[in-house]
């Protein structure tokens, strides 16, 4: 398969996904194309579409690649979708989607013991929204389920992974010093950040 027919059709993949599709995955649909031809017709179309001015180009998101749209176009998107900010999340979701961000694998005891306050109705929405999945049981007394970020989390913060967090540090420069949110950042600090 010649080069040029490689990037077309790695063009109508992206174009087509719904989700960011890993080099495993184009590697399978193109059968029998080396990665590293996929890379550089990757590689090639993202430097056109930059080079183009074009309003979309590709990302790498959640461990693969995806079209996306450029972020200044985002008002004129929001009005033909008519968005309301359905999609937005509430303080408490954000607050709690860090935590488990954060210190994954961990309980729902041990969130509400850093909010110091009942998660039940956050964590449901969460888990609704596929931020957060149960990655499995504690190994302690009653056993209570271990929440963790998803892949479509990866993907809904345009992440490649959970090491572009920002630093827990970083947060504690933002803020003044002895508020709640402060106690908040250093108690979420305590643990090491997931690989």
């Amino acid at each position: 398969m010649e080069a040029e027919q490689v990037k077309q059709i790695i063009e109508a993949l992206l174009f087509t996904s719904d989700k960011p599709l890993t080099l495993t995955r184009i590697k399978e649909v193109l059968e029998g194309v080396d990665v590293q031809v996929i890379k550089a017709q990757l590689s090639e179309l993202r430097d056109s579409y930059a080079n183009s001015g074009r309003s979309f180009n590709i990302t790498e998101v959640a461990g693969g690649y995806s079209l996306s749209t450029n972020p200044k176009y985002a008002p004129w998107l929001k009005r033909l979708y008519n968005k309301t900010g359905s999609e937005k999340l509430s303080g408490p979701s954000l607050e709690t989607l860090a935590i488990i961000a954060y210190r994954q694998p961990i309980t729902r005891l041990e969130i509400e013991d850093i909010r110091g306050v009942n998660v039940d109705g956050v964590l449901r929405t969460l888990l609704e929204r596929s931020l957060v999945r149960i990655s499995g049981r504690k190994d302690i007394a009653g056993r209570p389920f271990l929440y963790s970020t998803t892949r479509y989390f990866l993907e809904f913060f345009g992440l490649q992974s959970l090491n572009e967090l920002p630093k827990l540090e970083e947060f504690g420069e933002l803020m003044p010093q002895g508020g709640e949110a402060d106690v908040a950042v250093k108690e979420v600090a305590q643990e090491d950040r997931p690989d």
